[in-house]
């Protein structure tokens, strides 16, 4: 066996053999949901950054980064007509605005999880946050539609910092018991009352001010998180030793998910077969060929292929993905519905989405108390079978403006999405190396977002082209669309609990 093998096992199993996997959470019933704390052999670094730990201010501060870029993901679509009249964007092109994004927060999270493993989570953290924030004032200021495109590009890159070094200051610095699992409840919480309120924010900007402060109301939020993170934040004196970056992987991901998500996000615009989205199908499976290829040589790989082999990691990056793909396009589609079909105002569907995302946050702030009563994979299997419950309902989306099945359904979706978005996170991150877990919010982040952009792209393609194919205004590809998203949910729900179950350490 080569050092390099040696070591991978080292960093993946527990010094005792009674410690359970992420996978066998299901079986844990006390209040504590995961093993009890794990000691492995950890690098001085990981010690030093767990001794430091995670105040309440500190944590409050980390939760703030995560709504904002939560938010911004979100707001953005509320606003696009208007942008679309104001700066001239020609035929589909407005739709850039959301791409450009899309691409480079998804493509660069993976990468971003691991340069804040490597180079410290708190200086990734304020990095992350002034970019985002200078990103959203040029955006803010922007009166050329290329200038706003390049704006929101860099946007993306500060949120792919954002993301992963916020979600690994939780679990890096607090260790696996009671403190971390109501953190990341809080944190589940947070993202899910952020996504929805970038609905009901935007529809109020856009309809009373302009679309213009959507970008700007980040600019004094985000200097101020940067500005009090070292003063909130403790620091951690790092290791002089020499530090190796996998920069070769680190571009081939990049490449791959970028390439990819553009790929699924201009194909219902260009069409499946234009020369572009297949150019960028074939550079995305060619990148992450390559990228498996030398992760597999590497001695410092930017990614531990070994790590894909836990059932935990594993089964919360396919929960995420079904998550992201069925939330994503399901707020898309019943925006539309809302505006199109209904009349209302966007203020007005906002509104209407709004309870997903407050009984989404009372699910996140529970979570951990839930967890302890039921069992890790009887939450999982109970918020997937959730939401696919909730869309099948909105299956039948009334034609008229009777908004009771409507208000229920976005009941049972937001209980659902933060029920998986908490227990993926807390079983993806359970018994990692403190040295992987930016790695671990990277590929969190990195699944949702490519689910996302496959759930716009399917369930809009399928709402539109009903519409397209009908001449007129018709509900039969919305319900379509919902139809699917429910059957996606109820595959994720078989996914839980078949991933979720006891097993034996990995």
């Amino acid at each position: 066996m080569t050092p390099v093998q040696t070591n991978r096992r080292a960093r993946l199993r527990p010094s005792h053999p009674e410690i359970l996997d992420a996978s066998d959470l299901s079986s844990t019933r006390s209040p504590i949901p995961i093993a009890s704390t794990v000691t492995t052999s950890e690098e001085p670094d990981s010690e030093k950054e767990q001794a430091a730990g995670l105040s309440k201010s500190a944590l409050t501060l980390v939760l703030l980064a995560s709504f904002m870029v939560v938010l911004d993901f979100s707001i953005v679509n509320v606003a696009l007509p208007s942008i679309h009249r104001a700066l001239g964007f020609g035929g589909n092109s407005v739709q850039w605005v959301v791409t450009a994004y899309a691409i480079t927060f998804g493509g660069l999270l993976i990468l971003g999880g691991r340069i804040a493993d490597t180079f410290g989570r708190r200086s990734l953290l304020i990095a992350g946050l002034l970019i985002f924030a200078v990103a959203s004032l040029a955006a803010g200021v922007a009166d050329d539609a290329v200038l706003l495109v390049v704006a929101r590009a860099v946007q993306g890159m500060g949120a792919a910092i954002v993301a992963p070094a916020s979600l690994s200051l939780i679990t890096a610095r607090l260790a696996e018991g009671p403190q971390r699992t109501r953190a990341l409840g809080l944190y589940g919480a947070t993202a899910s009352i952020g996504f929805v309120a970038g609905q009901v924010l935007g529809g109020v900007l856009v309809e009373y001010t302009s679309w213009r402060l959507i970008f700007l109301v980040n600019v004094p939020v985000g200097i101020a998180a940067a500005v009090w993170a070292p003063r909130l934040i403790s620091s951690v004196r790092r290791s002089s030793k020499a530090t190796h970056l996998d920069v070769t992987g680190g571009v081939l991901i990049t490449l791959a998910v970028a390439a990819g998500v553009f790929a699924i996000s201009e194909a219902p615009v260009q069409g499946s077969f234009d020369p572009p989205v297949l150019a960028a199908l074939v550079v995305a499976a060619l990148a992450m060929g390559s990228f498996v290829a030398v992760e597999r040589v590497q001695s410092a790989p930017l990614i531990d292929l070994s790590l894909l082999r836990r059932r935990g990691l594993r089964t919360a990056a396919i929960l995420t993905f079904v998550m992201g793909a069925c939330t994503a396009g399901e707020l898309v589609v019943l925006s539309v519905y809302l505006q199109q079909a209904l009349h209302d105002s966007p203020l007005a569907a906002g509104l209407v989405i709004a309870p997903q995302g407050v009984v989404g946050f009372m699910t996140g702030m529970f979570g951990a108390r839930l967890v302890g009563r039921i069992g890790m994979r009887a939450l999982l299997v109970a918020s997937t079978a959730s939401m696919g419950v909730g869309f099948l309902i909105l299956a039948h989306l009334p034609s008229s403006g009777h908004y009771s099945p409507v208000f229920f359904a976005v009941v049972l979706v937001g209980f659902g999405v933060v029920g998986t978005a908490f227990g993926t996170t807390v079983m993806a991150a359970s018994g990692m190396a403190q040295s992987d877990q930016g790695l671990v919010g990277g590929v969190v982040n990195t699944t949702r977002q490519v689910g996302a952009a496959v759930g716009v792209a399917a369930l809009v393609g399928i709402a539109e082209g009903a519409r397209a194919r009908a001449g007129v205004a018709t509900l039969s590809g919305d319900r379509t669309a919902m139809l699917v998203a429910a059957l996606v949910g109820f595959i994720g729900t078989v996914a839980a609990w078949y991933g979720a179950r006891t097993s034996a350490p990995s």
